[in-house]
């Protein structure tokens, strides 16, 4: 959409426009941002928050998970491949060494109602709401 002033098109509005677009094509074109890692998704059921995180490569016993306040914090290492040096490599786009994922969580939880699963690669947690959180069903007296 083009914005008229006076009649004339506002030249500063288009330009910034076309950056952005601009911005936008390059972005995809070499990759844009680093991803984050490891890839998470947090949804919410009625009593709990779930979230999965894809750590392919790391065993179970190397994640560290822990829960303060609202935060989810997810880490540990994924050990580089055994008999490849850094030199070698033509291309790489598998992140090896420490992470650390921070996940600011929805809803308050109770920190004694977390649970964490890890199979095929993906580690899914699930973080029980806090009692306040939770729906409460308000019974109706007859008068």
């Amino acid at each position: 959409m083009v914005t008229f002033r006076w009649g004339l098109a506002d030249p500063m509005r288009e330009l910034r426009q076309l950056q952005s677009e601009m911005n936008a094509i390059l972005e995809g074109a070499f990759g844009g941002r680093e991803p984050v890692f490891p890839a998470c998704n947090v949804w919410e059921d009625t009593d709990d928050l779930l979230v999965t995180c894809e750590v392919p490569g790391v065993e179970p016993g190397g994640i560290d998970v822990s829960v303060m306040g609202d935060v989810l914090t997810i880490s540990g290492e994924r050990p580089a491949p055994e008999g490849v040096s850094p030199g070698e490599y033509h291309r790489r786009e598998r992140r090896t060494g420490a992470f650390s994922r921070s996940v600011e969580l929805p809803a308050r939880v109770d920190p004694a109602k977390v649970n964490a699963e890890f199979a095929d690669g993906v580690l899914k947690v699930t973080l029980g709401k806090a009692a306040e959180e939770r729906p409460r069903k308000i019974a109706i007296k007859a008068s």
